[in-house]
């Protein structure tokens, strides 16, 4: 929801800039992905700079941001995509859990589909857990669902 109110933040932008009147630039929004057309390498650099600063602002984590290399037709067209990672990939979950076993906190750990999960008999463990997962600079973005009593 919030990477939709970006993108139509950043199409709003592109619509009001001069720099971009009477151009060809265009957004597009498909699933996990965003498509950036424009007429030439400047364009499409102005583009990128529009939309990452709209995610930026939303709280999006710019780790989560995986972009493309410009392609450059003969003509000078520009296109470019942004792809939105979502999940957590195997091996960055197996990095996680094996940070979290080498605390030494008495937690339990499991990687469920694009997830990690930790189980302990105590809330105070969890938070200790919590404060070193943040502590630590992993290269996904990370985030805590509530935990139950």
């Amino acid at each position: 929801m919030e990477i939709e109110n970006a993108i139509n933040t950043a199409k709003k932008e592109l619509a009001n800039r001069f720099d971009f009147k009477g151009t060809k630039a265009e957004l597009v929004l498909e699933k996990n992905e965003i498509k950036l057309t424009a007429d030439d390498e400047f364009k499409i650099k102005g583009l990128v700079e529009i939309v990452i600063g709209k995610l930026a602002k939303r709280n999006i984590s710019l780790k989560s941001v995986d972009q493309g290399e410009p392609d450059i037709s003969p003509l000078g067209h520009a296109r470019q995509t942004i792809k939105i990672k979502q999940g957590i990939e195997t091996e960055v979950a197996k990095q996680i859990t094996t940070f979290i076993r080498d605390g030494k906190h008495k937690v339990t750990t499991q990687i469920q589909d694009q997830q990690v999960r930790v189980t302990a008999k105590s809330r105070d463990e969890l938070q200790a857990v919590i404060a070193a997962v943040r502590a630590k600079d992993f290269p996904v973005a990370l985030q805590f669902q509530n935990y139950r009593d």
